[in-house]
């Protein structure tokens, strides 16, 4: 088993940054990949971005390409997600994930909500206008 604790979530106007944190425990944490995504009152949860177990390998949407930015400290059991320019529309509940390593060969597989074992109860992020 996995837990994940995600922090780091609050109110910032448009144009600002925050950094999320998501830690685990219960299992290594290099051999997980880890994903972030987020989920807006009625709407699906969306992928955002994926750090593979090694680090090596990256993955982002093109919604966040270029203004957040994944990270992991393997160290720390945690993985970052820094957000920049932050939109109004980037107001959401934003929620980790991890997958056992090896899983996911490419974006497709690290965009799916099934490829991922387990789920952390996310932060509430909102962008003011």
């Amino acid at each position: 088993q996995v837990q994940l604790v995600e922090s780091g979530g609050g109110l910032v106007q448009a144009g600002g940054s925050l950094r999320l944190s998501c830690a685990a425990s219960g299992r290594t944490f290099s051999d997980l990949g880890m994903g972030w995504f987020r989920q807006a009152p009625g709407k699906e949860r969306e992928f955002l971005t994926a750090i593979s177990w090694s680090g090596g390998s990256t993955y982002y949407a093109g919604s966040v390409k270029g203004r957040f930015t994944i990270s992991r400290d393997d160290a720390k059991n945690t993985v970052y997600l820094q957000m920049n320019s932050l939109k109004p529309e980037d107001t959401a509940v934003y929620v980790c994930a991890a997958q056992y390593h090896g899983r996911c060969p490419d974006y497709g597989c690290f965009a799916e909500v099934s490829s991922y074992d387990y789920w952390g109860q996310g932060t509430q992020v909102t962008v003011s206008s």
